[in-house]
């Protein structure tokens, strides 16, 4: 990548997450440029909506049924108003560190650049917008279940990030995933995976591949537009025929399923879907992590990192790190320095310690190598 000066930079923020196959890819833009010449958007139904839906039905273990969006906060407040209006109930659970959106009833505690900012909830959120969201910790199955036995029956849906990429980057605990699938069956409330980052990015099937634990609503974007405008949920079909024109429950969107994001998400996906092609992504994030985690501790520096199919991330604190209050207490400072000292130098990572890295089908083991390298010599100045 390239900035306006002409200064070329080594990129680990792939447009926050859509540039899995890199920037400006050329049979991407081809096929956009093709279906730009015949309208951009028709406001109805088109076949490249249909087709693209089949790509993520078969990809996607618990989608049945999806309906896209123009973007991940479209598709997390058609989400919440479904999980409402299937299980008639209004209370719902997420996660410190976990962004969903900026929708009013997901800005409390969400990570990312409200935690970059210092701001803990954004001002304009009026208290009713948030009366009905509950804060658990992540990885933290007894958070959960205190919340749950205090609102007896009364929870409509869990909702997370599988994988969370707005604290930094933090990997559930199997136990805690399988605890959620349990209590929500319990307790009749909903499991929701946001993988509006991690669809199609840690595994072809996402996060729920990768872990093998189905939820019954999914919500997705970023990589499935291809770079372009987009977001989906879907989820088992009992519960998207709430959506209407099925259902009773409203939702729609004048350039949702436009044929240009449609097409650049098309051909996005038949280049994922070839075999090997996450595994390889997942090579070259270990290959980095370990790289730069082998590098800070050889200068002395407290380090811990992971990674997941195309994504990683590290913290500067001694780890592992399970949630955001642990994420909280990486070393502010020194990611300041480190952030402005490897872009100096050429390499472009996330300006925020909140925010997760990704990999692309692009990068090279050169890349990789030189950016280790780099990173050492910044280290050993830190």
């Amino acid at each position: 990548a390239w900035d306006v000066d002409e200064n070329k930079y080594i990129d680990y923020v792939g447009t926050w997450g859509p540039a899995i196959l890199g920037h400006a890819d050329d049979d991407v833009l081809a096929a956009v440029s093709a279906t730009m010449a015949k309208g951009t958007s028709f406001g109805a139904p088109c076949p490249l909506e249909n087709e693209l839906a089949k790509m993520v039905i078969d990809a996607v273990p618990s989608v049945e049924m999806v309906r896209f969006t123009n973007s991940g906060t479209e598709a997390c407040m058609g989400m919440i108003r479904l999980v409402r209006a299937f299980t008639n109930r209004e209370k719902v659970i997420k996660f410190e560190g976990c962004y969903h959106g900026h929708a009013d009833s997901f800005l409390v505690q969400a990570g990312s650049g409200v935690a970059t900012l210092g701001l803990p909830d954004s001002p304009g959120v009026p208290k009713s917008a948030t009366q009905a969201t509950y804060c658990a910790e992540y990885n933290n199955l007894e958070s959960v279940k205190a919340i749950m036995d205090a609102n007896k029956d009364e929870i409509a849906a869990i909702i997370l990030e599988p994988v969370v990429g707005n604290s930094g980057f933090i990997k559930p605990d199997m136990e805690f995933l399988e605890g959620l699938r349990k209590l929500t069956e319990e307790n009749g409330a909903l499991l929701v995976f946001d993988e509006v980052m991690t669809g199609f990015r840690v595994s072809y099937g996402g996060a729920q591949e990768y872990f093998g634990i189905k939820p019954d609503v999914t919500t997705m974007g970023k990589v499935i537009g291809g770079g372009l405008p987009v977001g989906a949920y879907g989820g088992r079909k009992e519960i998207m025929e709430m959506v209407a024109p099925a259902g009773p429950m409203y939702q729609a969107g004048t350039l949702s399923g436009n044929p240009l994001a449609m097409t650049a998400g098309i051909e996005t996906l038949k280049k994922l879907k070839q075999e090997g092609v996450h595994e390889e992504l997942e090579r070259k994030a270990k290959k980095l992590v370990d790289g730069i985690c082998e590098a800070a501790k050889k200068h002395g520096h407290a380090i811990s990192g992971d990674y997941a199919g195309g994504m990683f991330g590290w913290y500067f604190v001694e780890g592992p790190v399970k949630n955001f209050q642990e994420a909280a207490k990486s070393d502010a400072e020194k990611f300041g320095k480190w952030h402005r000292m490897m872009l100096e130098r050429g390499v472009y990572l996330a300006p925020s310690l909140y925010e997760a890295g990704f990999m692309s089908m692009a990068h090279t083991d050169e890349d990789i190598e030189k950016t280790i390298a780099i990173a050492d010599e910044v280290l050993s100045q830190l």
